[in-house]
């Protein structure tokens, strides 16, 4: 199994955008590199055209518009590691399968700069469960599906993260770590977890944080969040106020060592359109704070889209790539595609998607358009009509009458 993986992870490295390791903030000293049977693809000249990430600027070189593909929940494990087994036991190869949960969307994923999703499944082969209502979990060779389907980054600041306890995310760091995939909102210490990813890419310095934060709703054990001593994911357990000084400490922070921030939320109510109160307030501060834009998930359908002085606040981008459910009730979903300058955002496009077409391709989301496309568009364009300022492009898509 460990050939397999390591010539796996060196075919997918051969097409894959090449970007940059996560820059190590002064004073950092990065966690050490453990084996788990998964190796780091190597580094690749330029693809496909593109000028590789690793390259910069020329001396003087003015820096460029940079675009970032941006999805929602990927989990990995559960159905999707059943249904991979499945196929693989009737003759397909595990390239092929390994390839297939983002076989559809990646020509939009390499249309970017960088491609961008939460990853909500530890990588581990361990059995130790954390004691709560679902967990899930992926074999750590399922680290090709990332690297196959073009992901360059990842948040793993969720409630799935801990779900086999330490030794789970521990696993989890070690394996994106050899493979080469930055990470963000998750670590062995709060001060890890809260610690930015700091990538540069056209001249343009980005740091991505993450948090996880469900309100005075939360149902998930406290153990999911780190502390100055014990792994897990950075965020509040339930106090706004302590959530939202925390953002903005971060965020000022990370203002000092880039030009883009953009916090990744993990929040709101599962299988609801409209975000919380203190969605909008964090989403709010973070802006005013500094933050080029704010980016959300976890209730599994879409959520509103707001302009909030001139940056936009995505609340959620609904289920992606996700293995928790074979057969989603509501399949509508998107890709954000957004262009930010060194001066911060510049505008954005929506892709629609359809997360899957169960059950003869499940949990494979696709493009769609037409009238499928419109009802997302017009989802999010209902879902946002009560903010101030929805995004500039779904305008068009707006009720005639505002929601109650």
């Amino acid at each position: 199994m460990r050939r397999v993986a390591l010539l796996l992870l060196l075919l997918c490295a051969c097409s894959r955008r090449p970007v940059p390791a996560p820059e190590t903030p002064s004073g950092a000293t990065p966690p050490p590199a453990v084996g788990t049977g998964v190796t780091a693809p190597p580094s690749h000249p330029d693809v496909g055209g593109k000028t590789p990430a690793t390259v910069q600027p020329e001396t003087g070189a003015p820096p460029r518009p940079v675009t970032l593909v941006i999805g929602g929940d990927v989990t990995v494990g559960y159905h999707y590691e059943e249904y991979f087994d499945q196929q693989v036991a009737q003759g397909r190869s595990r390239e092929e399968m390994f390839a297939y949960g983002f076989k559809e969307v990646k020509a939009v994923a390499d249309s970017g700069d960088l491609f961008l999703v939460n990853l909500e499944c530890p990588f581990t082969d361990s059995l130790d469960k954390l004691p709560k209502n679902f967990n899930f979990r992926a074999r750590p060779e399922f680290v090709n599906t990332l690297l196959a389907g073009g992901v360059d980054l990842v948040s793993l600041a969720n409630n799935h993260m801990m779900d086999y306890g330490p030794q789970g995310l521990v696993d989890t760091l070690m394996t994106l770590e050899q493979a080469k995939i930055p990470h963000f909102g998750a670590g062995r210490t709060l001060a890890e977890a809260r610690r930015p990813a700091l990538l540069t890419l056209g001249g343009v310095r980005f740091a991505f944080l993450g948090y996880f934060f469900l309100g005075d709703r939360n149902i998930e054990p406290p153990q999911v969040y780190a502390t100055e001593t014990t792994p897990g994911v950075a965020g509040h357990y339930s106090d706004v106020d302590a959530m939202e000084k925390m953002l903005r400490e971060d965020i000022l922070a990370a203002k000092a060592q880039a030009d883009v921030v953009l916090p990744f939320f993990h929040w709101g109510v599962e299988s609801t359109y409209t975000p919380l109160p203190y969605q909008l307030r964090l989403a709010r501060a973070a802006i005013e704070a500094g933050a080029a834009g704010v980016l959300g998930s976890h209730p599994h359908v879409l959520q509103a889209m707001e302009l909030h002085q001139g940056a936009p606040a995505i609340y959620s981008l609904g289920n992606f790539v996700f293995g928790g459910n074979w057969n989603p009730k509501d399949k509508r979903s998107a890709l954000l595609k957004a262009r930010f300058s060194p001066g911060g955002y510049l505008s954005s496009e929506i892709i629609p998607l359809k997360t899957d077409r169960y059950p003869e391709l499940p949990m494979q989301p696709i493009v769609v358009t037409g009238p499928e496309a419109d009802e997302v568009l017009r989802l999010l364009a209902t879902s946002s009509a009560g903010l101030p300022r929805m995004l500039p492009e779904l305008e068009p898509y707006r009720p005639a009458s505002p929601p109650p």
